[in-house]
C-alpha cells in the first residue's frame, strides 16, 4: 500500500502563488496515477489535477492555466504548483494515487486565499 503525505498549504492573498508537494512511500513503484483533489467549506471534494506514468496531465477547467501538476519519479513526489489563486480556491487539498488496484489518500493540506 502506498501511504501520502502532503505539505506546502498556508494562507495566501488572492494573485499570489502556493506550491504543495506530495510524497508517497510503501509500494510507490507500483503507483499507476496521481492526482490532487480539493474539498473547499462545505461543499463535495473534487478532481484538480491527474498525472498518469506517462507522464499525461489532466485538469479541471475551473485550474486550467492556474495551475501544473507534475511529478518528480526520483524523489516519488507530485507537486501542484497554483498560480493567480482565488479566494474560491479556498479548500482543504488531498493528494491521492492509485496503485495495485488500491486507492490511497493523504491527510490534506488547508489551502486559504484571502481576497
Amino acid at each position: 500500500q502506498v501511504q501520502l503525505e502532503e505539505s506546502g498549504g498556508g494562507l495566501v492573498q488572492a494573485g499570489g502563488s502556493l506550491t504543495l508537494s506530495c510524497a508517497a512511500s510503501g509500494s510507490s513503484s507500483s503507483i499507476k496515477f496521481m492526482a490532487w483533489y480539493r474539498q473547499p467549506p462545505g461543499k463535495q471534494r473534487e478532481l484538480v489535477a491527474t498525472i498518469i506514468s506517462g507522464g499525461s496531465t489532466n485538469y479541471a477547467d475551473s485550474v486550467k492555466g492556474r495551475f501544473t501538476i507534475s511529478r518528480d519519479n526520483a524523489k516519488n513526489t507530485v507537486y501542484l504548483l497554483m498560480n493567480s489563486l482565488k479566494p474560491e480556491d479556498t479548500a482543504v487539498y488531498y493528494c491521492s494515487a492509485g496503485a495495485g488496484g488500491i486507492r490511497s489518500w493523504g491527510q490534506g493540506t488547508q489551502v486559504t486565499v484571502s481576497s
